[in-house]
């Protein structure tokens, strides 16, 4: 069984390059569960490891046959058609899922949207009206505005908002109850970022993903989505500085890592949840690092995974 010895390496890793971990969480099948604390733990901010929630509920859909992973993303959105930038129309949401729809610009950094149009108008809209400069499915680009859409294409399908619709499907399940996700100015939830949880609450994604999309026995999504979502990858090559826990590729708004065959739900400052196939765990963390959140990375696969 695991014993919180398993963690001795990684401490000293941890005050050695100052890592600002709040708190760790591993879970092997068989071997029960070990967690250590450097802080309270209290519902974080998942940032971008929130894209992972949106990508199951984008999977549960397609589950309930309300959609296909090859529809194009613009014909959910007629009501745009006329103002969507030319080539908008090729893109899929598998493109999207990507990160690949063509599109190279983050619409809260576009010059050409003003902060009264964050303000004010349908992100979607804003999302549509940037120009696309690749051709779609060919080339990553990181980029919030995608995971936004993805959300606003389940309340297209479901007539409900990304988080209530996940509430019955995904978050009951998992016992949390009522969670706090942000929205946009215009009430939709935001999907990329802003969704709270505590780490061992995060963990619980990792679990189900591990497990081919059931948690403590209940199909969540389908097996066929989980193997899709984490091995049908686009290439990150040359990303962000070329960091190997950057570059492994990217599937459904989930992560490669530098290990074959381990992926990651991943947020800004060390919000990570990384499934082990190999090894048959999952390792989750939610930390506070300003610097460089792949050393965190490094140093669960090194002084963690390596003694699994």
């Amino acid at each position: 069984m695991l014993t919180n010895s398993l963690f001795d390496r990684f401490r000293l890793t941890v005050a050695e390059k100052n890592l600002h971990i709040y708190g760790i969480h591993v879970y092997q099948e068989g071997q029960g569960t070990v967690t250590h604390r450097w802080r309270t733990d209290d519902p974080v901010n998942l940032y971008s490891a929130s894209k992972a929630f949106t990508s199951m509920a984008v999977g549960i859909c397609q589950d309930e046959g309300r959609l296909q992973l090859s529809d194009k993303v613009l014909d959910f959105f007629p009501e745009y058609k006329d103002v969507a930038a030319y080539g908008s129309e090729e893109a899929t949401i598998r493109d999207v899922l990507h990160m690949a729809p063509g599109k190279v610009f983050d619409m809260f950094e576009y010059e050409g949207i003003s902060k009264e149009d964050i303000l004010n108008k349908d992100w979607a809209e804003l999302y549509f009206r940037l120009p696309v400069t690749k051709k779609p499915g060919e080339y990553f680009y990181y980029c919030n505005p995608c995971t936004y859409v993805l959300g606003r294409i389940v309340e297209k399908v479901s007539g409900e908002k990304l988080r209530d619709y996940l509430v019955p499907r995904l978050f009951t399940p998992f016992e949390i109850y009522n969670p706090q996700w942000h929205t946009c100015p215009q009430g939709h939830t935001e999907g990329y970022s802003g969704l709270y949880l505590r780490t061992e609450e995060l963990a619980r994604l990792g679990r189900m993903m591990l497990d081919g999309g059931i948690y403590n026995g209940k199909r969540i999504v389908s097996a066929e989505y989980i193997k899709a979502a984490s091995t049908d990858m686009i290439s990150t090559h040359g990303w962000n500085n070329a960091d190997p826990e950057n570059n492994s590729g990217y599937g459904y708004q989930l992560w490669g890592c530098s290990r074959e065959g381990v992926y990651r739900a991943d947020g800004a400052y060390g919000q990570y949840t990384i499934v082990v196939p190999d090894k048959k765990a999952v390792v989750t963390l939610n930390c506070h690092q300003e610097t460089n959140g792949m050393d965190v990375i490094r140093a669960v696969l090194g002084d963690i995974v390596a003694l699994l």
